[in-house]
């Protein structure tokens, strides 16, 4: 159950977050009020996750998880292509959620 909740979290996260930019500086509106709700419901589930595991964990994959997301969101809907380095620290972020939650002992499976 954590981890559904935990995915919901970063999915309304990684959608808000990606309208930050179509909002235009919040100036248009309903693009606006849609995000705020994506941020809402993702805190939201972020805080029924916390309930179930360490918020120092689940805030290392929520974060992680999200800019990887968000990075691949930016290069597909606004052509923001990434460099080599960024790349590369890109897939640093995805080993150390990978090893948070394949060794850690402080993530319940």
């Amino acid at each position: 159950m954590h981890y559904l909740t935990l995915g919901l979290a970063i999915m309304f996260e990684v959608i808000a977050t990606s309208m930050l930019k179509a909002t235009d500086g919040f100036s248009r509106i309903g693009l606006t009020l849609a995000m705020f709700a994506c941020y809402l419901c993702s805190f939201y589930f972020l805080t029924l996750t916390i309930r179930l595991m360490p918020i120092g964990i689940v805030y290392a994959i929520w974060a992680g998880l999200g800019i990887v997301l968000v990075a691949i969101a930016g290069a597909v809907i606004y052509k923001e292509m990434l460099d080599v380095p960024a790349i590369l620290g890109i897939c640093c972020i995805i080993v150390g959620v990978i090893i948070i939650n394949v060794f850690s002992k402080t993530v319940s499976h």
